[in-house]
């Protein structure tokens, strides 16, 4: 069982106290905003449309951990599980505005997008022009005709990537948005939780489940799942969830795809390898390429046991600029 233990210090001070830990690692290349809970890089390029993600803390590295070259401009960041406020969000953009506008891409939650939403508003009275991509991968959220009540896990990484590319080269914003709306339409995930995180400051579990338990399915603050059972083999977990992502675009014979192997806090990477072998398997045998494959802690809730898998299929357009270099302080791409 988990003992909620944290290595932090005053928990008031825990999303201050990272994002400082991520400038620091970030040696110089990313800076925060003064007097706000958000990152942004040091190196603005003139001209270029503005990326701004963001959401609440505790997911780490998403959000501030995907900020830099070819990736995300600056990442608005809310307190623990609790979206960034509109003021947070408009300060980020301020920043961000190079004059051809800011493209917001985050999660589809309510508080997300009710703040991402006045922020728009509160932007727009400056004179400065967004667009949004919400990302909704989460293919255990809601049926395929409710798309849009769908969660976003960690498909955002792809659609961050994708997005990070195609905002340094764009000419309009409009363009940005169009084809960060076609990664995320292509991108699905879905993920299995064997045990559950706890909150910083209180200990208290995000969800509670047994020991000999799992629930497939289940969101990252612990919300309902499609099915909880008892613990089963790493090749039967593996098929069951890549077979309900691969059914909802659905994915074809002939598909190039992305696949991503997200570890939800505290899976090893020996657990993620077992995993990531078993998807392969399955996606050869369904003669979908793999074009790229990326394994390793991205998405996560604290110290939450369990992974996700996400598949992005690709065409020329999203392979270009999903395979443009990119560095960040989570993820690169050389």
């Amino acid at each position: 069982m988990r003992n909620g233990k944290k290595v932090i210090n005053d928990p008031c001070c825990v999303v201050s106290e990272l994002l400082n830990g991520v400038t620091a690692a970030a040696a110089g290349r990313i800076i925060r905003l003064p007097g706000a809970t958000a990152v942004v890089r040091a190196d603005p390029k003139p001209g270029k449309v503005g990326l701004l993600i963001g959401g609440g803390s505790g997911h780490e590295p998403l959000f501030p951990g995907f900020v830099g070259h070819n990736m995300a401009d600056g990442a608005a960041c809310g307190h623990i599980f609790t979206a960034p406020t509109p003021d947070v969000i408009l300060a980020a953009t301020k920043a961000l505005d190079q004059g051809k506008g800011v493209l917001y891409v985050y999660g589809n939650y309510a508080g997300d997008n009710m703040n991402f939403d006045l922020a728009t508003e509160l932007a727009s009275e400056e004179g400065i022009s967004t667009k949004t991509v919400r990302v909704w991968d989460d293919v255990a959220s809601a049926p395929p005709d409710r798309f849009a009540d769908r969660r976003g896990i960690a498909g955002d990484l792809f659609v961050i990537k994708v997005a990070g590319g195609v905002s340094s080269v764009a000419g309009s914003l409009e363009e940005a948005e169009r084809v960060t709306a076609k990664a995320r339409d292509n991108t699905r995930s879905m993920g299995v939780a064997l045990g559950p995180g706890s909150i910083p400051g209180s200990g208290e579990p995000t969800f509670e489940l047994a020991d000999d338990e799992i629930e497939i399915g289940m969101g990252l603050h612990g919300e309902r799942g499609v099915s909880r059972g008892k613990m089963m083999r790493a090749d039967e977990l593996v098929a069951r969830i890549l077979e309900r992502i691969l059914v909802d675009l659905p994915f074809r014979a002939g598909d190039q795809v992305c696949l991503l192997v997200n570890d939800l806090g505290a899976t090893t990477m020996m657990e993620l390898l077992i995993a990531n072998r078993k998807a392969h398997e399955i996606l050869r045998a369904r003669e979908i390429g793999v074009h790229d494959t990326v394994v390793g802690s991205f998405c996560t809730c604290q110290e939450m046991s369990g992974f996700s898998l996400s598949l992005m299929r690709l065409d020329e357009e999203l392979m270009h600029y999903y395979d443009l270099p990119a560095d960040s302080l989570a993820f690169k791409k050389m």
